[in-house]
């Protein structure tokens, strides 16, 4: 990587991606998932235990099994999506390399001690790897809006569908919350395109490096066709995903029409972005049981939905982990073996 680069990302990575010390960062952890346990004890506690527990006992463990299998394919669809997005900034990365830093980040949005946990191995992984670091950030930037935009197409697709049924004051409410969320990304498309004017008397340093920014924010804008296709399968993952929790609520016995879904799953997964707990855990559950109990649904079989489908997240993050494991040695092993081949042929 060139030092220009590098001075780039070690200075991008010290504003936005701040860690504390080792120790204060695991307690920070810690701390997260005391919180994702505490909403869910919560949730247990006001809720009665007996249909919960029966709801749970519904789902077969084959069930579960397949449901995962389906979830991991869905997380090999990401890849393709993220590889697609971080390409088209002209990051130039290996799908193989792509692999590991999506499914790393998968995993590190659950286990790692940082608010943007994923996002930093993704950034790590993907910089190291590539002669353009800046087109990593911005590629990976944006791919996070591709996917905000799937799930809020699939979001409205709910809301259009629910017109005239759903209870008086959800659909205001959530209206509101998308349209706020819809002005955010314009107002951020809106700054990055008046980058060119806000560099004009400043520093030549801080000129270059957003520059350089903004060179890749062009290298994506030449490639609508690749943005459209990485929207259209981030709708499909997104899809599967809302497919998988809707299944896991039928075998709990929660039967809702597929648009109360569509309403309801983006939504909640929009609130458990809010950095409360370790990827969201518990916010979600909670945001799920109320949005879905003014359709009718009986709280404990939503939250039992929740908590197998919490099951699926965590056990398909610990597989991409193993997965970003696997190919992080597999790369070593390759690069091991071409270090001889390219000193023999610089000596011939």
């Amino acid at each position: 990587m060139p030092e220009f680069g590098e001075r780039i990302i070690s200075k991008m990575t010290a504003l936005e991606f701040t860690t504390p010390p080792k120790s204060r960062a695991w307690l920070f952890l810690l701390l997260r998932w005391a919180a994702a346990l505490l909403i869910v004890a919560l949730l247990i506690h006001f809720l009665p235990m007996a249909p919960l527990r029966e709801a749970l006992s519904h789902i077969p463990l084959p069930r579960f099994a397949v449901l995962l299998v389906i979830y991991s394919l869905a997380l090999t669809v990401g890849i393709l999506k993220w590889h697609l997005v971080v390409n088209s900034a002209d990051a130039r990365l290996p799908f193989a390399v792509s692999a590991q830093c999506y499914a790393g980040g998968i995993f590190g949005a659950l286990f790692l001690p940082s608010i943007v946990g994923g996002d930093v191995v993704r950034l790590t992984v993907g910089i190291s790897h590539s002669r353009r670091p800046t087109s990593v950030v911005t590629g990976n930037l944006t791919d996070r809006i591709v996917d905000m935009g799937a799930q809020l197409a699939l979001a409205f697709s709910g809301m259009s569908l629910l017109a005239g049924s759903a209870p008086s004051l959800i659909l205001p409410s959530a209206r509101r919350l998308l349209l706020i969320i819809a002005i955010a990304g314009v107002l951020l498309l809106l700054s990055l395109a008046a980058l060119r004017p806000l560099l004009r008397g400043r520093a030549i340093r801080l000129r270059r490096r957003l520059v350089q920014v903004r060179r890749a924010i062009r290298e994506v804008a030449r490639h609508p066709g690749r943005l459209l296709l990485s929207w259209l399968l981030g709708i499909c993952v997104q899809g599967t995903f809302l497919s998988i929790t809707m299944l896991l609520g039928i075998a709990c016995g929660l039967h809702l029409p597929l648009r109360v879904w569509l309403f309801a799953w983006p939504l909640s997964k929009m609130a458990a972005v809010l950095p409360i707990t370790q990827g969201g855990i518990g916010v979600r559950e909670a945001a799920m049981v109320a949005l879905l109990v003014p359709f009718g649904a009986p709280a404990a079989q939503v939250l039992a939905t929740g908590i197998a489908s919490e099951g699926i997240v965590i056990a398909g993050g610990l597989l991409a982990g193993l997965s970003a494991f696997l190919l992080r040695r597999q790369g070593a092993r390759r690069h091991r073996q071409a270090e001889p081949l390219a000193s023999a042929s610089q000596q011939t």
